[in-house]
C-alpha cells in the first residue's frame, strides 16, 4: 500500500479513531538505514539503567526489564500515527531525581516514582482527550515558548558539564565523539562532502551509528572505560524482582498524600516536556517545506494520549526515572535530516522514525550488542543530551518573534535551567505581564528574522 502514495497525499493507514494505525511493509517502507542505526543505538536507551541503579538501587538485570518494556511502548508512536522518533523527558530528569531522592531509599521512593510517573500520563492523556492539549501549544506566549526550549537545552548541557558530570568521566571521548557527531549532523561542509561521494554518503545516513563504535574504541584507548567484553545470545531480563519489588504489585499502591505532594513537580516537568511538543512541531514543519510529496499529520492531543498512555503503563509495570516522552530530540533531527534529502532517501517519515524503533528494540534483546556498549553508556547518554541542547537553542530562539522576546526567552530559560522548571514557568508570566501588559498572549513581531533578508531584498532591487 505504501507505494501507492499520491504526491501531497498521507502515507495509508487504517482509521482507529484519534488514531492513525500504519503497519511495517503495509502502510509505510521499512528503511535499513536507520533499523541499522538502532541497532546500536540502543545504547542510549540502556544508559538509564545506570540512573536507576544509582536512585532506586536496582540491579542491573531489573533495570534491563524496566528498559526493554520502555522500548516496547516506543513502538505505539509510529504505528497510532505519531510521526516522532519517541524517548525520553530528558532535560527533567535532574528534577525528578531531586524530587525522588527526598523519599527514603528503599519502598517510599519507589511509591513516590510511581505516583509521580501515574499522575504526569493521566494528566497527559487528560490533555489530549479534552483538546486542551492542542491549545496550549497554540495559546501560549511565544516569549514563554522560547524560554521553555531554551532552558531544555540549557539543562542538558549544564547536566553533562557541571560538577560532578559526565564530562569529567569521559573528557576526551565526549570531546571527540560529540565533535565529529556535530559535523557529520550539522556541517555544511559533510552535506556537501556526501553528494560527491558514496562512502560519505552512507555514513551520513548512519546518523550517530559510526559515532558509538567510534566511542567503544576511543573509550578504552584514552582509559575513561575498559574495553567491553562480548557476551553471546539473548539478554536476561529480570521481571519477577521488578514486579516483587519495584511495582505495586510488590510494594503496594502508594497513598494519596503521595500523589498530592508531586503535583508541583508533575507540573514542572510538564512545562519542559510541553517544549519537546513545541519541538516536535517545529521540526516537522521544518521538514514540510522541503517535502511537499508527503503530507504530515502531527497532532498534539495524539501525541499527548499515545505518551501519557506510555507513562500510566510504565508506572504500574515499571516505574523509569526518565519518563516517557514525546520526542527524541537527538534522533528526531537525524531522521528529519535524512528525510529532507528527498523521497529517494526516505520514502516517508514513518518510515524512518518506526524503523529506528524496531531496531533498538532488536538491538535489546541482543546481548553482544547489550555488552559491546555496556562500557561507554554514560557517553551514549551525554552524547543525546548535547545534540538534544543544541537542536533546543537553535527551535527556541526561532520561536522567538521580537527582541523582547529573546530577552524574556534568555531569562526563562536561564532560571529553568538553575532554580527548576517551576520558577522558570513564573518568571516567564511575571515578564511577559510587566513587558506586554493587555498584549500578554500577542505579545509583539519585530521581525527580527527577517530584516536581514529585507535589507538584502531592497539592496537588489536598487
Amino acid at each position: 500500500m505504501w507505494k501507492n502514495r499520491k504526491h501531497g497525499e498521507e502515507s495509508p493507514y487504517i482509521p482507529l479513531g484519534p488514531f492513525k494505525l500504519r503497519l511495517p511493509f503495509i502502510h509505510y517502507k521499512f528503511e535499513w538505514p536507520d533499523y541499522v542505526q538502532g541497532l546500536l543505538l540502543c545504547a542510549v536507551d540502556l544508559a538509564a539503567i545506570p540512573l536507576m541503579i544509582e536512585l532506586l538501587g536496582m540491579p542491573f538485570e531489573v533495570a534491563l526489564a524496566v528498559v526493554l518494556l520502555n522500548g516496547l511502548l516506543y513502538l505505539t508512536h509510529h504505528l497510532l500515527g505519531d510521526p516522532v522518533v519517541p524517548g525520553w523527558i530528558t532535560p527533567a530528569i535532574p528534577l525528578i531525581m531531586a524530587y525522588v531522592s527526598t523519599f527514603p531509599e528503599g519502598e517510599e521512593r519507589v511509591h513516590a516514582l510511581i505516583a509521580f510517573q501515574l499522575t504526569l500520563g493521566l494528566f497527559s492523556i487528560f490533555l489530549g482527550v479534552t483538546g486542551l492539549a492542542k491549545k496550549v501549544v497554540s495559546f501560549v506566549p511565544p516569549a514563554i515558548k522560547s524560554g521553555v526550549i531554551l532552558g531544555a537545552g540549557f539543562a542538558a548541557v549544564i547536566s553533562v558539564f557541571q560538577v560532578g558530570g559526565r564530562f569529567e568521566s569521559f573528557p576526551w571521548t565526549i570531546s571527540i565523539a560529540v565533535g565529529i557527531a556535530f559535523y557529520i549532523i550539522f556541517s555544511q561542509h559533510f552535506n556537501q562532502l556526501k553528494n560527491k561521494s558514496s562512502l560519505w554518503g552512507l555514513i551520513g545516513k548512519l546518523g550517530i551509528f559510526p559515532i558509538i563504535i567510534l566511542a567503544v574504541i576511543i573509550a578504552p584507548l584514552f582509559g575513561e572505560a575498559p574495553w567491553p567484553t562480548i557476551e553471546w545470545g539473548l539478554i536476561n531480563p529480570d521481571f519477577s524482582t521488578l514486579w516483587s519489588e519495584y511495582t505495586v504489585f510488590g510494594v503496594g499502591f502508594p497513598s494519596a498524600m503521595l500523589f498530592v505532594s508531586a503535583l508541583p513537580t508533575v507540573l514542572a516537568a510538564y512545562i519542559v516536556l510541553f517544549g519537546d511538543v513545541l519541538q516536535s512541531k517545529a521540526l516537522i514543519e521544518e521538514a514540510d517545506d522541503l517535502r511537499r510529496d508527503e503530507k504530515i499529520d502531527y497532532n498534539p492531543n495524539r501525541a499527548h494520549m499515545i505518551f501519557g498512555g506510555r507513562n500510566t503503563i510504565m508506572s504500574i509495570l515499571g516505574p523509569d526515572v526518565t519518563m516517557s516522552g514525546p520526542l527524541w530530540a537527538a534522533m528526531q533531527v537525524v531522521v528529519i535530516e535524512r528525510f529532507k534529502e528527498g523521497k529517494k532517501a526516505m520514502h516517508s517519515l514513518f518510515g524512518g522514525s518506526g524503523s529506528f524503533r524496531w531496531g533498538t528494540n532488536t538491538g535489546l534483546l541482543l546481548l553482544p550488542i547489550v555488552s559491546l556498549v555496556e562500557p561507554i553508556l554514560g557517553i551514549a547518554l551525554a552524547l543525546t543530551l548535547l545534540i538534544q541542547g543544541y537542536v533546543s537553542v537553535r527551535v527556541g530562539i526561532l520561536e522567538a518573534r521580537s527582541h523582547r522576546d529573546l530577552g524574556i526567552a534568555g531569562i526563562i530559560g536561564a532560571v529553568l535551567a538553575t532554580k527548576g522548571a517551576t520558577w522558570g514557568f513564573a518568571v516567564g508570566i511575571i515578564l511577559c505581564v510587566l513587558i506586554y501588559g493587555k498584549k500578554f498572549f500577542k505579545g509583539e513581531n519585530d521581525k527580527i528574522f527577517t530584516k536581514d533578508l529585507e535589507k538584502d531584498e531592497i539592496k537588489r532591487i536598487s
